[in-house]
This record gives structure tokens, sequence and C-alpha cells, in this order.
């Protein structure tokens, strides 16, 4: 399917920049031209984002006590 219609960029293309390091909407549109143009396409780059990335680390103890 295409995602971004400006760059003819498929989500199998924004898939495989993931896979391959992207892990930011700005990592994703360097590595692929998507979302440079009119800028439509950049929900449905967060959503493949979350879909394909991997998922964030814990954050330390220390950081989740901090407000207390």
């Amino acid at each position: 399917m295409i995602v971004c219609h400006c760059r003819v960029v498929s989500d199998g293309k924004v898939a495989n920049a993931i896979e391959s390091g992207a892990r930011t909407l700005a990592g994703i549109c360097r590595s692929t031209g998507a979302g440079r143009d009119c800028g439509a396409c950049v929900f449905s780059l967060k959503r493949l984002l979350c879909e394909h990335g991997r998922p964030l680390p814990a954050m330390p103890p220390e950081v989740e006590v901090a407000a207390s």
C-alpha cells in the first residue's frame, strides 16, 4: 500500500526502514523521503512506527519515582 503519494513510498519500504534502524518519525522521513512534501502521510508513518517499531526500554526505577 502506498503511504506517501508525493514520494511514492509504500508501507513495505517504511517497515524496511524501521527494521534497518529508523526509530523515529524523522528517521523514517530521512531514509524513505516520505513526509517531506505535503505531510499528509505523517500520521500513517507514526502508526507504522508504532506497529513495527521495537518497544522502548523500561524507565529506570529512580526516574519512575522521581515525581513523588
